[in-house]
């Protein structure tokens, strides 16, 4: 980082603590599930594993580059999995798991963790619409939103056959399990899912645009999980979730971050 770099940097990190604005942002996360919590992975931060630079001017060391990098949190895929899709003479999909009996999972249990959405609510009637369980979830007692985005600064020899659902919400407000939708494009190709690979990415939007976020395994308090219960799954009562937030947020206690101790 050059002299300028860090005078920018760190200028524009004076004037956001002098507005009062933090320039650390605490995040906690946790995994709420009841079955196969070891499969989960914790989150990490997205790093290269470039060689070192031979220029200064090297893209390595570009201070844009790295803090857009660092910005990034990178959570596994947690199973092995090949999907594809029959079609059936009457022009319905019908999903497969394409290993059979050599795959990882019992048809059980991937009936648990997955599911095809009915076609009306797909966005095109040619792109069958999964969703697979990411029961991550992630909160924050400053104002910060959380997005999620697919896996785009990693490089896949195949790519998915289709695109991976984004989403964006406040984690100060709305702490719920995060879910990984699938839109499929090409419904000849498998989808095709391995276990530690780069599976989503999680970032955060803060109210100091220079902060970074600082991120903690969180314990699972009653008052954590009395405010989720509140909030979870409305979205089969309404629509236009987005409307409750502010009764959500007349509802939420003080403080919901806790790291959880070793």
């Amino acid at each position: 980082m050059s002299w300028d770099d860090y005078f920018a940097e760190e200028q524009d990190g004076r004037a956001a603590a002098q507005s009062g604005k933090k320039r650390t942002i605490t995040v906690g996360w946790t995994v709420r599930t009841q079955k196969g919590a070891v499969i989960w992975a914790p989150p990490q931060p997205f790093s290269r594993n470039d060689p070192k630079p031979v220029s200064s001017k090297s893209v390595q060391v570009c201070p844009a580059a790295v803090d857009f990098d660092r910005r990034h949190f990178v959570v596994p895929c947690p199973i092995d999995l090949t999907l594809q899709f029959d079609r059936q003479p009457n022009g319905q999909f019908t999903l497969v798991d394409a290993d059979g009996e050599k795959s990882g999972m019992r048809q059980t249990g991937l009936r648990e963790m997955m599911m095809l959405h009915p076609q009306h609510e797909w966005r095109n009637p040619e792109r069958p619409l999964i969703q697979i369980i990411a029961p991550y979830v992630f909160v924050a007692d400053d104002p910060c939103y959380i997005v999620q985005t697919p896996p785009y600064l990693h490089y896949f020899p195949t790519p998915r056959p289709g695109l991976q659902m984004g989403g964006r919400f406040p984690a100060h407000i709305w702490p719920r399990p995060l879910s990984w939708g699938f839109e499929w494009y090409d419904v000849t190709k498998p989808l095709v899912l391995k276990r530690g690979e780069p599976w989503f990415y999680i970032s955060f939007e803060t109210e100091n645009p220079s902060a970074h976020v600082r991120l903690v395994e969180q314990e699972m308090t009653p008052e954590l999980e009395k405010y989720m219960a509140s909030i979870v799954d409305v979205s089969n009562y309404v629509n236009k979730t987005y409307s409750l937030f502010s009764e959500a947020q007349r509802l939420r206690p003080p403080s919901l971050v806790k790291a959880r101790k070793e």
